[in-house]
């Protein structure tokens, strides 16, 4: 792993009874996508520095209903990420090397 880079598993699941919930909800992912990789539907593994986790957090936070909405970030050991075992239909997410946004 570079130095520097912390690995999070964020979790999410946004009350989605209302309109402006499923609006949350995408508004969530996108957040998300724009960190890591989505290796299931609320859940993403996320590779950022330092200086880049206080601007997810407050990303998150200005989009979700503090009442409905609940979001977990779990920090993982430095290499957790790469001794993922995955079983059924899931993969490995490519986390390390080159990515094209």
């Amino acid at each position: 792993m570079e130095p520097g880079l912390m690995e999070y598993l964020i979790t999410y699941d946004v009350d989605t009874t209302t309109k402006q919930g499923e609006r949350r909800l995408r508004r969530v992912a996108k957040v998300c996508e724009g960190y890591g990789i989505r290796v299931q539907k609320s859940v993403f593994e996320v590779t950022c520095t330092a200086a880049q986790l206080p601007s997810l957090r407050q990303q998150l936070i200005d989009i979700i209903d503090a009442q409905a909405d609940s979001i977990r970030l779990y920090r993982l050991t430095a290499g957790s990420l790469r001794a993922v075992e995955c079983l059924g239909a899931a993969r490995l997410a490519p986390h390390h090397g080159d990515h094209i946004l």
